[in-house]
């Protein structure tokens, strides 16, 4: 079980470290084509032709999860987190304007606008209130839409939130990245090469030099709905002085840390996040 609200202690069943096969790959490559009960749509969002891979409903009446990727790649690499999390909710994984297979903008989005186009793509699936689940940057763009947009969110997860003041510019941030790379599981390359030559290398450096100038600790003291702080164990982008810390932010906060995992935990231990999650959520529908 996780603690109460505002400790940072958390622990979930241990999983065989850096999991991901071909089986994985394959499914995280497979849109637009349906696969394993996921399929992919565009609504015209903000202006912006916006690519979302869903879920079906599983008629639980579960609360929705959207899930929200990171600065460099897409909803391919939620995949995993996606199919788990498809047992019991309804999930949909919007790729961010310029990401993936939603159309590109000419400028890059910073955190600010990012959050108003997720804002304008929950008005537009009349999803609300849901429970977002945001990985790295896309943390820092859930955390911004739950600070500032309350009614459309019940629940909020920021997976291994970036960025760590105490590492917060470009050089700090992209050396913990490559040494992240190191400790992935390696099949996980090819998305990550698909993923940035669709958005383009000029706007992955854009949007990296947005993150560093985004204080996600303004946003996270502003939440009202309850929030979890997930972290695998062996993360060099968010080490745990700064898990801990961002859980204590987020007044009705706690953190769980998956061990064996690195940073893409939602991608390779997806089941313990989804554990996380679903504990988590288990007061959240009380209420």
């Amino acid at each position: 079980m996780l603690p109460p609200p505002g400790t940072s202690r958390g622990a979930v069943r241990p999983s065989p470290p850096g999991r991901f096969g071909l089986t994985e790959l394959r499914l995280a490559l497979a849109a637009p084509r349906p696969a394993a009960g996921l399929t992919s749509e565009w609504r015209l969002v903000a202006g912006l032709r916006t690519h979302t891979r869903r879920s079906a409903d599983p008629g639980s009446g579960a609360l929705p999860m959207v899930l929200v990727h990171g600065l460099a790649v897409s909803h391919r690499y939620l995949t995993p987190l996606a199919l788990t999390l498809s047992a019991t909710h309804p999930v949909y994984v919007p790729d961010l304007p310029g990401f993936g297979l939603t159309e590109r903008p000419r400028t890059a989005y910073d955190v600010s606008a990012h959050a108003a186009h997720l804002a304008a793509w929950l008005e537009a699936y009349r999803l609300a209130p849901v429970c977002l689940v945001g990985h790295s940057f896309g943390a820092e763009v859930a955390a911004a839409l739950a600070a500032r947009r309350p009614d459309l969110v019940r629940a909020l997860v920021v997976a291994g939130p970036t960025s760590d003041p105490a590492a917060r510019s470009r050089r700090h941030q992209f050396g913990r990245f490559l040494v992240d790379t190191l400790r992935e599981a390696k099949l996980q390359t090819p998305i990550l090469l698909r993923d940035v030559w669709d958005a383009r290398p000029w706007r992955v450096f854009a949007m990296l030099s947005h993150s560093v100038h985004n204080a996600i600790e303004a946003d996270l003291v502003r939440v009202t709905v309850p929030t979890l702080v997930l972290a695998g164990g062996r993360d060099p982008v968010v080490p745990p002085a700064w898990r801990e810390q961002a859980a204590r932010l987020a007044p009705d906060g706690r953190a769980v840390t998956v061990p064996g995992a690195a940073h893409n935990v939602a991608t390779t231990a997806p089941a313990q996040a989804a554990d996380a999650i679903r504990v988590l959520l288990a007061p959240a529908l009380r209420r």
